[in-house]
């Protein structure tokens, strides 16, 4: 079964590199940054905030399209509703897909040092209009009344590890989601229900 692997976190925690390194490791696995794909939409450095809702459309659209070629997808976007998660399940699942949450975390000194020391970035100029450190703060907020309400979603506390390292965590949770559906895929049912009793 393809997945969508959801690196969820707060802004500048390392989600995009991860996810290269996640794909440059995993061949057909396409890396799908919805912050980039933002960059091909006419009028995003004046409007970025305006212009994520389409990029992220987009995004899900291409994910679908390459879950129903049978293969992974790994996507690094900050989410902090339930509904936009919703959105990113529901489009793995039309797929014939499996979604994939995992919420890269740190100490929160620590991953504003890593937005600080962070290159750049297409939401940098967006952030800084918005007040830079105050929205982080926010967003910190915001990602910690979220996973209250994910209990689905798989927690990465990345605060004591480099790149390389969360990109094997990673892999690790992804493999141990495939194992645990192994049996259900065995039996021809995806949906976590006992399968049929014969007739």
């Amino acid at each position: 079964m393809a997945r969508l692997i959801h690196l969820n976190g707060p802004s500048g925690i390392g989600k995009s590199t991860v996810a290269r390194r996640y794909a440059d490791l995993h061949p057909g696995v396409l890396d799908l940054d919805a912050d980039q794909v933002v960059t091909m939409i006419g009028g995003w450095r004046t409007a970025f905030w305006d212009t994520l809702p389409a990029a992220r459309r987009l995004a899900l659209a291409m994910a679908e399209t390459h879950l129903r070629a049978g293969h992974d997808v790994v996507m690094p976007q900050l989410v902090a509703k339930v509904e936009q998660a919703e959105r990113f399940e529901e489009a793995a699942r039309a797929a014939g897909g499996e979604y994939v949450e995992i919420m890269l975390a740190a100490p929160r000194s620590q991953a504003k040092a890593r937005f600080a020391a962070r290159g750049y970035h297409a939401a940098a100029d967006a952030m800084a209009e918005l007040g830079g450190p105050v929205v982080l703060d926010r967003i910190h907020d915001h990602v910690a009344e979220y996973l209250p309400l994910r209990p689905q979603c798989t927690v990465l506390d990345t605060g004591g590890l480099d790149a390389d390292e969360t990109c094997a965590k990673v892999a690790e949770i992804v493999a141990r989601r495939a194992a645990a559906e192994a049996p259900r895929a065995r039996n021809g049912d995806q949906t976590g229900n006992a399968p049929p009793s014969p007739a």
